[in-house]
């Protein structure tokens, strides 16, 4: 059962996971807080601080300690060696714990207005006031934005229930020595601007937490399949599993030859071709900020997805340049070893297409989809067709010369079929 369902059936409000497993590591710190709160309240009235304390103060501070104590060990209760929890429901224990809260803070501050102080009773009024605020900082670090909703309304309406109470019944001399309204009405209006800024503060936080660690695991999941600073861009977008529509600049390569390669050669050494080839292109698209997307065959299928397009453009195109020029050497080397030499063909081309990881269920890989990846299949067919070393369309030829790129030559190529499609050059320097 996913998280925010099983919240719902516990009574508790629906939490991302990410919230809920912070809020399950937290029981520790919750139940320290809570025993501390328990300790200031016994030690004010122990200290007596001008209320007349009678056995009955003491019998609901006890009842209340023993509940407190209760309700935060049923809620530290795993199944052994599991970390699972067990016993009754976190969600209703969360919200009975509330309602205690909310009650014994009523209490406190009711009691203090109808028996009042003997003397001092600026301290007496503050210490009275203590619990609401203490617990009301409590309930908000548990991040549960209903749960601190619910004692801030509770309180309220008890306290604020209790002054009219005195109010429509001036001569009855309810309120307790040295207790007035002046002083409790501002209290009481003190208590709900910090119980609003208190709410407001737990849902930016239980926002910008989440927030953050949805960032946090998409940009994990991208880095299988994507470099981390691309990942971190990508994830800025949208969740993994959300398909993003991004501008990008296409890079496809495929060797020459390669089909009568394989039929003349053996198999190890056609292989071990190949590995040098995509280990070469690899190392020229990644360090220019690209992703090798798939290898087909003889082909690579890349992109450059990270920048403004007119940066994509001279990342891609250095990239072709790069590995024309490692291809040289390369040959070199399969000279030495008596291999023939390659001849590759780089269509680039731009456009905006659908980017993201696709999980169908069985597997998962990020790729890019859209019409332009069929206009540069197109290309490619057409630049081998013409013998073209780099082949680039029109729009990818814009974006080039928008970036700043100079000494380069452009020679028109007709276009991408022979009939009609957009056109297509040669670079040259």
């Amino acid at each position: 059962m996913r998280t925010g369902d099983r919240d719902r059936a516990n009574g508790e409000e629906p939490r991302s996971p990410t919230i809920a497993h912070l809020q399950q590591a937290s029981s520790g710190r919750s139940f320290a807080l809570q025993l501390l709160i328990v300790l200031v309240l016994l030690a004010t009235a122990q200290t007596y601080d001008g209320s007349i304390h009678g056995l009955g103060h003491w019998i609901v501070l006890s009842v209340y300690a023993g509940a407190s104590i209760l309700l935060a060990l049923l809620s530290l209760r795993t199944a052994p060696g599991t970390g699972i929890p067990v016993g009754p429901s976190r969600g209703w224990l969360g919200w009975g714990s509330t309602l205690l809260n909310a009650s014994v803070a009523i209490y406190v501050l009711v009691e203090h207005m109808f028996l009042g102080a003997a003397d001092t009773e600026e301290a007496a009024a503050a210490v009275s006031r203590i619990p609401a605020f203490l617990i009301l900082l409590q309930t908000a670090l548990t991040m549960r934005v209903w749960h601190t909703c619910l004692f801030a309304g509770l309180v309220t309406a008890g306290w604020g229930g209790a002054i009219l109470f005195v109010y429509l019944s001036p001569e009855s001399h309810h309120l307790g020595p040295h207790v007035t309204l002046d002083e409790e009405v501002p209290g009481l209006l003190t208590f709900m601007v910090a119980s609003l800024v208190v709410l407001d503060g737990v849902r930016r936080l239980t926002w910008a937490v989440a927030a953050t660690f949805r960032l946090e695991r998409e940009r994990l999941i991208l880095t299988r399949f994507v470099p981390a600073a691309v990942a971190e861009d990508l994830a800025q977008g949208g969740g993994p599993g959300e398909v993003q529509e991004r501008h990008a600049c296409l890079f496809a390569l495929d060797i020459r030859g390669f089909s009568a390669l394989t039929r003349t050669r053996p198999p190890q050494q056609v292989v071990e071709v190949l590995m040098e080839m995509r280990a070469l292109t690899h190392r020229a698209v990644t360090e220019r900020g690209g992703i090798v997307d798939k290898y087909i065959g003889d082909g690579v299928l890349a992109q450059f997805l990270v920048g403004p397009p007119q940066a994509q453009a001279r990342a891609a195109f250095t990239c072709a340049e790069a590995v024309q020029l490692r291809l040289a050497a390369l040959n070199r080397r399969l000279a030495e070893k008596g291999l023939p030499s390659l001849r590759v063909t780089i269509a680039l081309h731009a456009g905006d297409v659908l980017v993201g990881v696709f999980d169908d269920g069985h597997r998962a890989e990020f790729t890019v989809l859209g019409p332009a990846m069929n206009t540069l299949a197109r290309i490619e067919a057409r630049a081998k067709a013409v013998d073209l070393p780099i082949a680039i369309s029109e729009d990818f030829r814009d974006l080039l010369a928008g970036s700043g790129a100079s000494g380069l030559n452009w020679i028109s190529a007709g276009t991408v079929s022979e009939a009609s499609g957009p056109r297509l050059y040669a670079v040259a320097r």
